[in-house]
């Protein structure tokens, strides 16, 4: 069994989900506004700008002169440009309250098994820590989705300065959790980001892969997690 302190867990696709796709969402909110968009479209739209803007202002645009909250302002109205809605007062609109929005549980939703394995790891006395690719709304996403009690710390990559896989944010988060690497196991749903960040870092890691993720990197079957009530299991196992 392995030995453990610390176990670090990444949120999106791991213990919260979004409820629909980001472009049916956005166009939910527009025709609330009177305004007809595609889902498809948007989610398109979406897709795009965000790679863009992602890739131009890493990290929130940490280091860069923004802030996340006006980086992610940036990419609504982009997407709804691109799909088609060019009245600004319309667009500052939308990304107002789309960005206040995606705070609610009206928008994410708990994994299976997400608040009762995070239970029995805290009755089993682990620390738990979060470290996400996630700007300063997390906090309040973790409250509102009734997860944020199970956790000694939330580092996400804007407060960090650094964002997986960069080894550094796990280094901030061992810190924070008072364990050596041998010590802490990270848990997430990402290949590069989570499983083999986590690993470089010195630390052990488990990857949640449900079946219909298809084929990726190979793991070893006892790192991998078909759910999240596996974990357990796993960590007595190693």
């Amino acid at each position: 069994m392995l030995r453990l302190r610390l176990l670090t867990w990444d949120v999106k696709d791991t213990l919260l989900r979004l409820r629909q796709p980001v472009g049916q969402s956005y166009a939910a909110e527009a025709r609330a506004q009177g305004l007809q968009v595609q889902p498809e479209a948007l989610g398109r739209s979406f897709r795009e700008v965000y790679g863009a803007q992602s890739r131009r202002f890493p990290n929130y645009g940490h280091g860069q002169g923004l802030s996340s909250r006006q980086w992610w302002l940036d990419v609504v109205k982009q997407s709804f440009r691109l799909s088609g809605v060019q009245d600004e007062a319309a667009l500052t609109k939308l990304a107002e309250k789309l960005y206040r929005d995606y705070c609610s549980p009206h928008n994410w939703e708990l994994l299976p098994g997400a608040a009762e394995t995070l239970s029995r790891c805290r009755q089993l006395g682990f620390c738990m820590g979060v470290v996400s690719n996630f700007d300063s709304r997390l906090e309040a996403i973790l409250s509102q989705c009734k997860l944020r009690q199970h956790f000694q710390f939330v580092l996400t990559s804007e407060a960090a300065g650094f964002a997986k896989p960069d080894r550094r944010i796990f280094e901030q988060a061992l810190r924070l959790g008072g364990a050596r690497p041998e010590q802490a196991a990270h848990i997430g749903d990402d290949y590069s980001r989570d499983y083999r960040a986590a690993r470089a870092a010195g630390m052990h890691s488990f990857l949640l892969r449900a079946a219909e993720h298809g084929q990726g990197p190979r793991v070893p079957p006892e790192h991998l997690l078909p759910t999240l009530g596996h974990l357990l299991a796993r960590i007595e196992k190693e």
